[in-house]
């Protein structure tokens, strides 16, 4: 059976890389309409170069730029069927008492209230048209603790939070919404956040990194390509009574601790 994807329009956001390249190129391989958003022109230029997928720079952390994306994107694939929230960053790692403040507001600004400057520009029109999907971006560390990585985790458990609130306010007009749970990312984003953690701890690039895969009962990381499949079932009618969940797509993390 095929994901039925044809004539979806979908918006998906922090696309040029990464979970969210990799969705908009399966979206619109599939037959969907993509538009999507990167704050990296550089890296937006190089997904718009794929058939089937339009877009322009915004930044997620920026009110006035998400509503102009948001308008953007409703006139142009003239409704809307699926929204992924995907934009968010690392933060900061550290111990609770030695992270700055300001960057916690920053990471959660990003990694959550992004989602409330999107979701608001869609949900009316799905409730008119009584059907849509949102699927927001959180992670195993929404799952577990997550030490050295506080406001990232504090954000990522907020985005469960946010996305069963969702389904349960939206449910009765046929509008759901998930969260999927990656877990550790090939790539380069990973990289970077293994050098912070290994900052952080005093320990080596080389035992992080084996330790993100000890915990992991698969042994291995996740490509961007094995969330988007997720991603777009969920779209497809194979999802159609899926709401409310929390999906890890991860190998089974059995902890976040990576000693």
């Amino acid at each position: 059976m095929t994901l039925a994807l044809g004539g979806r329009r979908v918006i998906v956001t922090a696309a040029g890389a990464g979970i969210g390249r990799a969705t908009a190129k399966m979206f619109a391989d599939s037959g969907a309409q993509v538009f999507v958003c990167d704050i990296d022109e550089a890296a937006l230029v190089l997904v718009l170069k794929h058939p089937g997928v339009v877009g322009m720079v915004a930044d997620v952390g920026d009110t006035q730029s998400m509503d102009n994306f948001m308008s953007a994107a409703m006139e142009h694939l003239g409704g809307v069927d699926a929204l992924v929230n995907n934009a968010g960053i690392a933060g900061p790692s550290g111990r609770v008492e030695d992270v700055d403040p300001a960057a916690v507001t920053h990471t959660l600004d990003v990694d959550v209230t992004s989602m409330f400057r999107t979701s608001r520009h869609v949900i009316g029109p799905m409730k008119t048209q009584r059907s849509g999907l949102i699927v927001n971006i959180s992670s195993t560390a929404g799952l577990f603790g997550f030490p050295y990585r506080a406001a990232y985790a504090a954000a990522k458990w907020a985005v469960i939070g946010l996305t069963k609130t969702m389904a349960m306010e939206l449910g009765e007009f046929g509008i759901r919404a998930n969260a999927i749970c990656p877990g550790s990312i090939t790539g380069p984003r990973m990289d970077k956040v293994v050098a912070m953690e290994a900052e952080a701890s005093g320990r080596s690039p080389s035992d992080i990194r084996a330790g993100f895969t000890r915990q992991v009962s698969m042994q291995t990381f996740v490509e961007p390509e094995e969330i988007a499949q997720a991603i777009c079932f969920l779209a497809s009618p194979l999802g159609n009574k899926i709401s409310g969940q929390a999906l890890p797509v991860d190998g089974h993390t059995e902890t976040m601790r990576t000693t």
